[in-house]
């Protein structure tokens, strides 16, 4: 580490960069330029963003602050200095999704689509509301008094409840009632109607409508919305587990348990009996005024995802994009193909299919003898745990590291692993201390008495349906070394072998952090030198200290670096001393930026890697990743070409500033709009336009006499 530049003020504080990082998102939901229902779906993903921040981060902070931990972070802060600077910066950006929503449901109901409050729905709407409420909401419910026999309910995590003070007949006592408002219906009811529109009311505001009913003995003075989130950060001692599954299996039981991190409570007209709720919920969950927010409207705003898929309104929602997937020619053998040439794959500009493919054609395939994955996060209906069940039911050797530990896909890879396990997969948890985040295929197949390894490595998780709107990397090889490397890698994963002797795949811990400062290094020595230096570094954050010291070294070396950092990014571009020679951009867009791709000059002996992690502590230290190196020149050109626009990109990039904030590239008088997404897409459409031409080029027709 380079202590010269290891000082406080050198660096963000992680958490409230984090929260610039869902301020972009915020951004795109105000952004005029995006369709409106891509606007509401990005108000559902910054309220969605927002709730795990709470779970995770806000929780963490809150239990070293309980605990008496005066730690610092890299940027000189203690646990309650940060947790009271979140908090004032959430505050405002509370604001800021309020004036958004109130907006973006004026714009709706301007084009037919309107969320209605109950009582001003017209008297044909209340009816047919009310049968439903009968046949469908009423049998769900379970109205809940708090007295000396019925103590407060176990509230769970992001749950939202409907509060209500009641006056018995007989009595002038308060009682306190509370419904969980039920998450296995749709907060969107749509009422039927004559006329070219969409109306609906949300299942919430029908339920306070008919408390009266719920509570027949009772009066309802006042009633509000409210919901509890909690800390869902699980801590497992891996070391003491006998069975991690199970052992899992019991955290996630105990996850709903969790202390209460932020109280989210509707107000009203009435402050009398809004603050007897107030006084009564938090007196039972024990949370700190600090973390209750207090809203004049609607609370959680993640039914919004749902509004924002309406069927039909096409013209108030992306434009769709035709995908390709010809990199492989139709009906053509894909491991001949691929042992041809190494394979690019680029998603979501190109499907999933291909990978998909070529595990389903691997579990149908007589010569392929085993298979060996990594899955982190998965589908729900996921069609490769679908092909590795097969491939194990048909004999093959099958070893799929499930990771147990994928934060919030526990209990969804538990199914997965059980069911893998029952098929006849070896099915490995992970790998004690760290989480295994690489992405990684290898297929062993038997050819003319000998074995052939073919390899997919990427940058994103084996999920068909992410993979739709995340972008990704990957390649297909049958390289001998890549596959002698992938061999070693899951020998590691399975046992206790050494990743030793390793030539093109670098893993994590061992060697990835020591492998990139190296890299860093060579530029910073070239510059020093009069040579030219180059690094642009591609992720989704970057926050590890040591290796932000080395490009401040490198920067004042006088190389060149730019970094495309979608999310957290601690370090401090553009400061004159330390960092004039680096520039930092964002891409919030239609697509979450997903790929990590790391470029170094070397000297004009360029060097391009693709990998499964980021510049963060936990990727270099605590998990299993790996870093391919790119050595294909076709695939190097078209990596370069695909940086290059990301790097043009001057209408969804933001240019971090030394204060921490983001400004938008201010664009020239005639200088071409370059969104870089919306590029990729024509990019590679005309790419594989050309790939097409290739293949009908070398069609082989028989002769017919």
């Amino acid at each position: 580490m380079n202590k010269i530049y290891d000082y406080p003020q050198n660096f963000f504080n992680r958490e409230l960069s984090w929260l610039e990082f869902n301020k972009r998102v915020l951004d795109e939901a105000h952004n005029e330029e995006n369709p409106l229902l891509e606007r509401v779906k990005f108000l559902s993903i910054f309220n969605s963003n927002l709730d795990e921040f709470f779970m995770v981060r806000v929780a963490s902070l809150l239990r070293k602050y309980k605990q008496g931990i005066k730690t610092v972070d890299m940027a000189g802060m203690i646990p309650k200095t940060q947790l009271d600077k979140i908090i004032k910066k959430v505050r405002f950006l509370l604001e800021e999704q309020y004036k958004c929503y109130n907006e973006l449901t004026r714009l709706l109901s301007l084009k037919n689509i309107k969320v209605h409050k109950y009582k001003n729905l017209c008297d044909k709407s209340k009816r047919y509301i009310d049968d439903y409420y009968e046949r469908e909401i009423y049998p769900v419910l379970t109205p809940m008094v708090i007295d000396s026999a019925r103590p407060f309910p176990l509230l769970l995590n992001k749950t939202l409840n409907i509060a209500a003070l009641l006056k018995t007949q007989n009595s002038n006592a308060h009682i306190f009632g509370t419904i969980q408002v039920p998450s296995v219906l749709s907060r969107l009811i749509k009422i039927p109607t004559d006329e070219d529109r969409v109306d609906f009311v949300l299942l919430e505001d029908v339920i306070k409508s008919k408390l009266y009913k719920l509570f027949s003995n009772h009066e309802v003075l006042y009633s509000c919305s409210y919901r509890i989130t909690k800390d869902a950060d699980l801590e497992v001692d891996e070391e003491d587990t006998i069975d991690l599954l199970e052992t899992m299996e019991e955290s996630l039981k105990q996850r709903k348990w969790g202390d209460a991190v932020r109280l989210e409570i509707e107000t009203g007209p009435n402050n009398e009996y809004f603050n007897k709720i107030l006084n009564i919920i938090v007196d039972e969950i024990e949370i700190d005024e600090q973390y209750i927010f207090k809203t004049n409207g609607v609370i959680d705003f993640t039914f919004l995802n749902k509004l924002g898929s309406l069927n039909g309104f096409d013209d108030l929602k992306y434009e769709k994009v035709k995908v390709d997937n010809i990199k492989i020619p139709h009906r053509t053998d894909i491991f001949g193909y691929i042992k041809e040439k190494d394979i690019f794959v680029h998603h979501p500009y190109e499907s999933f299919d291909i990978i998909v493919d070529m595990i389903k054609k691997a579990a149908e395939d007589s010569n392929v003898l085993a298979i060996k994955q990594t899955l982190y996060r998965v589908s729900g209906n996921s069609p490769i745990i679908e092909a590795l069940t097969k491939a194990a039911e048909k004999g093959k050797q099958v070893t799929v590291l499930v990771e147990l530990k994928a934060r919030f896909d526990e209990e969804n890879n538990i199914t997965w692993a059980k069911k893998l396990e029952k098929a006849g997969c070896h099915v490995i948890y992970g790998v004690i201390g760290l989480k295994t985040h690489c992405k990684i295929l290898l297929i062993v197949r038997k050819e003319k008495d000998k074995i052939k390894r073919y390899v997919h490595f990427g940058t994103g998780n084996y999920n068909d349906v992410t993979a739709k709107f995340y972008t990704d990397m990957g390649i297909l090889t049958a390289d001998e070394t890549f596959g002698a490397d992938a061999s070693i890698l899951f020998n590691m994963l399975s046992g206790y072998a050494a990743p030793n002797d390793m030539k093109k795949i670098t893993i994590a811990p061992y060697g990835f952090r020591n492998k990139f400062e190296e890299m860093i290094r060579r530029e910073t020595q070239n510059a020093k030198q009069g040579k030219k230096a180059k690094i642009i570094a591609k992720m989704n954050s970057l926050l590890d200290k040591s290796i932000t010291t080395e490009l401040y070294a490198a920067s004042q070396a006088g190389v060149e670096i730019e970094l495309i950092v979608r999310g957290i990014c601690c370090l401090k571009p553009g400061i004159k001393g330390l960092s004039e020679n680096i520039k930092v951009r964002s891409i919030v867009g239609r697509y979450l930026e997903h790929s990590r791709i790391y470029y170094f000059y070397n000297d004009g002996k360029e060097e391009i890697y693709i990998s499964s992690g980021d510049w963060m502590y936990r990727n270099l230290n605590k998990r299993v990743e790996t870093m391919g190196i790119v050595e294909d020149s076709d695939i190097q050109q078209e990596i370069k070409e695909i940086l290059d626009l990301y790097l043009k990109d001057n209408v969804k990039a933001k240019i971090l500033q030394s204060d921490g904030s983001y400004k938008l590239n201010n664009i020239k008088e005639n200088e071409k709009r370059v969104n870089a997404q919306e590029e990729l897409v024509q990019f590679t459409h005309n790419k594989n336009k050309n790939l097409e031409k290739e293949f009908s080029q070398t069609i082989i027709i028989p002769m017919v006499k």
